[in-house]
């Protein structure tokens, strides 16, 4: 698939070019890296400083958020009469850990406390009134609600009809109405007065927990021991890293790599991960995708025991059976993946914008990733749908439950919206979302779906981009450059890592295709101008050997890693795309 490159337009008025040229002076550093600073909205040193030195004194007083203060006093009135409190969270990463945080945060200081994370399949998504029974029936009067809550406003009048108090902590776009909750924490209220708006569940959660201790007395240190989970949050939802997260996520990752729970310690050793110096791309495509498969395959709540345990043999025991779980939900994947295809045919692509696919046998579990998957290889909008209930006897009422995805620039949680009349329950994000409707309204959604797809998506956004940060020349790659590049961790959401751009190189002779199919593409490219020769790989790309083994200019654009082989360390490039030089 072509691919259009994006220079990033950072507007190279006399403004920018003097924050460039100052800050490379005062920091010492090369203009491509002053550039990706100002690029980033650094753009003098204070800030700079900020960036590249990260401090917890920095993140915000979690007071600022509505209702935080009423969340605190509901929460020690329960502690001061001893009453029963329910930690309640979403079966993904980012409500596992959330509750994992809490729940070995509270249990500290009180006992009288549980946890609960619904069933993906028999209770779906968020508080389930089934949830809500457990804790009437089991005597819980509070529920700290987690990733989750901020629709549900029936099920909280519902709870507080059975006596039972909810906190909601959640991160999700809420209704015009609220619950009525003694407190709705969401940094994504209309009213909102928290200064940073896109906090991870887990991350609300930590920040009820650190109002907690500010208004106990309990140190901040106190907290730190979390953070290696709240990293995990942050790096699996996707949220940006920027701001506060990013605060956040620095010191978690150090908390991964130096003193990790006893549950992500044996995570780590499953992944492979021992001696690495763990990222967030480690967290992303390894330790997250693990969680994960405890609550698309069985139960989130093996991921939560997992993160909460304090004995080793019990923490092996679990890394090892979520470990199974993955396994598991890959062969699925790749099962529900190539069935998904097929229906996407050459015709249906060329009648549509979006892909809307339903199939009744389908994992509930795997169709997120499913839908990624669509999205990712026909670059449309997105939505993967099977039968939530009893698949034998399917019927008009019947609940169908659907995972959707998105493509840059596009937000498919407005088009969901715009067919809410004909759904049961929606949430979700501009690129994510999650839906349920009865099988009766299925052919409806599938045509409103789509016609409000193919009216609001541009023809620019149907071709895949590249966003490059920069143009440089291979003589710019020094250790020195690379170093400091390596400051600008953690990389994320709006704070990626950089892509280059190189233009007219050719081959230095060691290009040659690679891989059990010889799929990929290794080369060592030479600036002919410069003399300098760097090596690389382009996975997927090896239908450019014979250009490139034909002495052809190329322009490539790429990331950077390093590469250890045979105890040797250098600078690899990552290739993201090559064209034909227009020199």
């Amino acid at each position: 698939m072509i691919k259009k490159w994006i220079l990033n337009p950072l507007a190279e008025d006399e403004k920018s070019r003097n924050s460039i040229k100052k800050l490379s002076q005062e920091l010492n550093i090369s203009t491509p890296l002053a550039k990706l600073l100002v690029q980033r909205g650094i753009d003098d040193f204070n800030k700079a400083k900020k960036f590249f030195r990260p401090q917890l004194k920095d993140i915000h007083d979690p007071f600022l958020m509505n209702d935080m203060d009423k969340a605190v006093e509901r929460l020690n009135k329960a502690m001061q009469n001893k009453e029963k409190i329910l930690i309640y969270g979403d079966y993904d990463v980012d409500g596992t850990s959330a509750v994992a945080l809490v729940y070995k945060f509270l249990n500290q200081f009180y006992a009288e406390l549980d946890y609960y994370i619904p069933d993906r399949y028999a209770e779906g998504y968020g508080i389930s009134y089934t949830g809500i029974d457990y804790a009437a029936e089991n005597g819980f009067t509070l529920v700290i609600a987690l990733d989750c809550g901020i629709k549900a406003v029936e099920k909280v009048a519902y709870a507080k009809e059975k006596g039972v108090d909810f906190i909601i902590c959640d991160h999700h776009t809420p209704d015009d109405k609220l619950p009525d909750a003694v407190a709705v924490l969401d940094q994504k209220r209309e009213d909102s007065t928290y200064p940073y708006g896109h906090l991870s569940g887990c991350g609300v959660g930590f920040k009820l927990m650190q109002a907690f201790a500010i208004k106990n007395g309990i140190a901040f240190e106190e907290l730190i021991h979390l953070l290696d989970l709240l990293s995990i949050s942050i790096a699996s939802d996707i949220v940006p890293i920027t701001g506060e997260n990013r605060i956040l996520a620095h010191y978690g990752l150090k908390q991964l790599n130096s003193k990790p729970s006893v549950g992500i310690n044996a995570m780590i050793d499953i992944c492979e991960l021992r001696g690495k110096d763990i990222t967030i791309s480690d967290i992303v495509f390894k330790i997250g995708p693990r969680i994960n498969a405890s609550g698309r395959i069985r139960s989130g709540k093996d991921a939560v025991d997992l993160m909460i345990t304090k004995d080793h043999e019990t923490a092996s025991l679990w890394s090892s059976r979520i470990n199974k779980y993955n396994q598991e939900r890959k062969n699925l994947d790749k099962k529900i993946t190539e069935e998904a295809k097929v229906l996407v045919n050459d015709d249906y692509l060329k009648a549509h914008k979006s892909i809307v696919v339903y199939d009744k046998t389908w994992s509930k579990g795997v169709i997120g990733i499913v839908a990624s998957r669509l999205t990712e290889k026909y670059y449309r909008p997105s939505i993967v749908l099977t039968t939530s209930e009893d698949k034998e006897n399917e019927d008009d009422d019947t609940l169908i439950t659907g995972s959707a995805r998105s493509i840059p620039g596009f937000d498919i949680y407005k088009a969901i919206d715009s067919c809410r009349d004909l759904l049961e329950n929606f949430g979700g994000h501009i690129y994510a979302a999650g839906l349920s409707l009865k099988r009766k309204n299925l052919d409806n959604f599938m045509e409103r779906f789509e016609n409000f797809v193919a009216s609001n998506l541009e023809s620019e956004q149907q071709v895949p981009i590249i966003e490059i940060d920069t143009e440089i020349t291979l003589d710019q790659i020094t250790n020195k450059f690379y170093k400091i590049l390596k400051q600008f961790e953690p990389f994320g959401p709006d704070n990626m890592k950089p892509v280059f751009c190189t233009r007219n190189l050719h081959d230095a002779g060691g290009s040659r295709a690679v891989g059990k199919n010889q799929e990929h593409e290794k080369i060592e490219v030479i600036d002919k101008l410069t003399g300098v020769t760097l090596n690389g790989i382009a996975f997927g790309q090896s239908e450019w050997n014979d250009y490139i083994k034909q002495g052809n200019p190329i322009d490539i654009c790429y990331t950077l890693e390093e590469n250890t082989f045979n105890g040797t360390t250098s600078i690899q490039l990552m290739i993201r795309d090559i064209q034909k030089s227009k020199i």
